[in-house]
C-alpha cells in the first residue's frame, strides 16, 4: 500500500508538469499572458518549462525522486506565489484550475521530499571531508 501511495505521489505531479509543457513550449495564449504579466516572457516561460520537464522526469525515477521533488517544489512555490501576489487565483477564466494544479503539485512534492529525506542525508554525508 505504501508503494502505491508513493507512486501516486510521483505520477500526479509528473503528469501535471509534463502535460503543461505543450502549452509553454507552443506559446499558447494563456502561457504568454501569464509570463507577460510577470514580465518574463518568453524566457521565463521557456526556463519554467525546462525545469518542469526535468522535475517531471526525475520524479518518475525512484533514485532521483528527491531531486525531482526539490525542483518541483521550487517551481511550484514560484507559481503559487505568482498566483497569490500578481496573477490572481483565476487566470483568463480558468476558474482557478492552474492554481489548483500548482497547489496539488506542490503538496505532492513536499510529501515526496519528506518521504525521501534519507536521500539528502546520504548526499550530505558524502560531501563531508
Amino acid at each position: 500500500m505504501k508503494t502505491l501511495l508513493i507512486w501516486i505521489l510521483r505520477i500526479v505531479p509528473a503528469l501535471i508538469m509534463l502535460q503543461t509543457l505543450y502549452f509553454k513550449f507552443s506559446a499558447s495564449e494563456e502561457s504568454v499572458f501569464i509570463f507577460s504579466t510577470l514580465g518574463v516572457e518568453p524566457w521565463g516561460r521557456i526556463v519554467s518549462g525546462i525545469m518542469e520537464l526535468i522535475a517531471g522526469v526525475l520524479l518518475l525515477i525512484p533514485r532521483t525522486t528527491f531531486w525531482g521533488a526539490l525542483i518541483g517544489c521550487g517551481v511550484m512555490a514560484g507559481a503559487v506565489m505568482s498566483h497569490l501576489f500578481i496573477l490572481g487565483i483565476e487566470v483568463m477564466g480558468d476558474n482557478g484550475q492552474l492554481f489548483a494544479y500548482a497547489i496539488i503539485t506542490l503538496i505532492c512534492c513536499v510529501f515526496l521530499l519528506i518521504i525521501n529525506k534519507n536521500q539528502l542525508s546520504l548526499i550530505t554525508n558524502r560531501l563531508r571531508p
